[in-house]
């Protein structure tokens, strides 16, 4: 899943973010990013799934 991720959120940033954090600020400001261009949309989705992977993965080191 973690890939498919990776590929959405490149390909089409906002269904990549979505899917990572669900519907908040950090969805909107994608779609914002994106509509602006698809690169910095793409960027910061690439962005986000990584920092969210790394934050789960920390998470499961802890318990």
């Amino acid at each position: 899943m973690k890939l498919v991720r990776f590929l959405l959120g490149l390909l089409v940033p906002p269904l990549g973010v979505f899917l990572t954090v669900g519907i908040g600020p950090t969805f909107v400001i994608n779609i914002l990013l994106t509509l602006l261009g698809w690169l910095p949309g793409s960027i910061h989705a690439i962005w986000v799934i990584a920092k969210h992977e790394e934050n789960m993965s920390r998470q499961g080191d802890i318990y």
